[in-house]
């Protein structure tokens, strides 16, 4: 008789036989990179060859759509409808990549193929996203499989190819479709657990706001012998501007960048308690860097940051005796729903015109990826999180926005869903990065909780329709 348990069994059987590997191997082969020119035909041949005939062998009817925006990857859309008065669930996942990185891999590793080593599987996609959306897929299969075909729920999905571009054309593909891809919730994977061993809910992101600050005081750049001394250096005045802006131990001193009301009682009570860990590999987490008087998970879940994301002067790599004739830095607010961005630029001019600094320009300031937040107590929240500790037989941490930034905003301003993110990576995964890899043990756990809770959604207990 069709079960619960026999459906995890299938899944964990899928995982320790080989087959997922063998499966990630495959999709990670696919260059599928959307940040270099000339990779744009592994972008269609990912959906076209890898995803689609899969979706198809499981019911699903697929279809690979031309991207909005000319010169963005395509989007696929899939659907299985069983029953519309059951439980519309909407996945998400993208298969373009960062760029691949070959020359700074470490020796034995490379981006376009799957190397195993230890407790990690090396390749470009194994954690973003790649890994992360064929666990939720094989998952999917192991429950149809058990139930002999049929799920008790119905599936929607999109899978895009230009996150890595900033999912250019998602926002007005999903407009477009928006009753086409009308569910109850969405429930997705990408970005890090809190820890490596925390099975981790997110219900939103983070948003990202860019600027420049550009100081440019000439058209070239002139003898540092006759005038050094004599004529203003505009790399001197972009650090005072920046020092101006953060502090040395990373407090921001423009207030007005900062959520408005402090981190919200609700963030606060979620967070009690929440692990930070990036695991072996990892940037440290240093005390006494940030805001003040708040935790570790406070600081990258419920408040703001600023980095300074590039910073350049003359040319570093060749100089030349002489002053530049401009300095520039590109800088990134990493923001919560709690904060009015819409303020933030005139906010900085207001900022350094008080210090002086008028000389300092602001240009290309401007929000890259919204934020979004569902409610961490929500009806959908709460049941992922039962389902999942059902399934794992330990604690699930909820968090109330991931630290990095995903396009959650476009399916609730257009869909009015409700977010459930389920990462299956972690912090030090080197996403962005030479050397990306999925750790094998939290994989196995997101295959086993997913089909948990697909499972589940055939059965009754699940939360109203919207």
């Amino acid at each position: 008789m069709p079960s619960r348990d026999g459906a995890l069994t299938r899944a964990a059987r899928f995982f320790d036989e080989g087959g997922f590997r063998s499966l990630l191997a495959r999709l990670v082969e696919y260059p599928s990179t959307s940040q270099e020119p000339g990779a744009e035909a592994a972008l269609e041949t990912y959906l076209a060859e890898a995803i689609r005939p899969w979706l198809e062998r499981m019911g699903f009817a697929a279809t690979i759509h031309a991207n909005p925006l000319p010169g963005f990857g395509p989007i696929l859309t899939a659907e299985r409808i069983e029953d519309p008065a059951r439980p519309t669930i909407l996945l998400y996942g993208h298969g373009d990549t960062v760029r691949g990185l070959e020359d700074q891999w470490r020796p034995g590793l490379a981006p376009w193929g799957l190397t195993e080593e230890g407790d990690r599987w090396y390749g470009r996609g194994t954690a973003d996203n790649k890994g992360q959306h064929a666990l939720n897929l094989a998952a999917l299969e192991a429950v149809l499989a058990e139930r002999g075909g049929r799920l008790g729920f119905n599936v929607k999905l999109v899978l895009e190819m230009a996150e890595e571009r900033g999912s250019k054309g998602l926002r007005e593909f999903v407009a477009a479709h928006a009753e086409a891809l009308a569910a109850d919730a969405l429930i997705a994977s990408d970005g890090p657990r809190v820890d490596p061993l925390v099975p981790t809910i997110a219900t939103g992101t983070r948003g990202t706001y860019h600027f420049d600050l550009l100081v440019r005081l000439r058209e070239g750049g002139v003898h540092s012998g006759h005038w050094g001394g004599l004529t203003t250096d505009p790399a001197i005045i972009l650090a005072h501007a920046l020092s101006t802006i953060m502090d040395r131990n990373g407090k921001i001193l423009v207030r007005d960048w900062l959520p408005r009301n402090g981190v919200p009682a609700s963030v606060r009570g979620v967070l009690e308690g929440c692990p930070v860990g990036g695991g072996e590999g990892a940037a440290t987490i240093d005390e006494g860097w940030g805001e003040p008087g708040l935790t570790p998970a406070e600081k990258i879940y419920g408040w703001n940051s600023l980095i300074v994301l590039a910073m350049l002067s003359g040319r570093p790599e060749n100089p030349v005796n002489a002053v530049a004739p401009d300095a520039r830095a590109h800088c990134q607010i990493r923001y919560t729903v709690d904060s009015d961005t819409a303020g933030f630029e005139a906010a900085l001019r207001h900022h350094l015109d008080a210090h002086g600094l008028q000389q300092v320009r602001i240009e290309n300031a401007g929000i890259r990826m919204a934020a979004s937040r569902t409610a961490p107590d929500h009806p959908w929240v709460r049941w992922a999180q039962s389902s999942m500790e059902r399934s794992l037989g330990k604690a699930v941490q909820i968090i109330p926005n991931s630290s990095g930034g995903l396009p959650g905003d476009v399916f609730v301003d257009h869909l009015g869903v409700p977010l459930v993110w389920v990462p299956h990576s972690y912090n030090g995964c080197k996403q962005h990065g030479p050397d990306e890899h999925l750790l094998i043990a939290p994989a196995r756990e997101g295959l086993l909780a997913f089909a948990g809770m697909w499972w589940d959604l055939g059965e009754d207990g699940t939360p109203g329709r919207k």
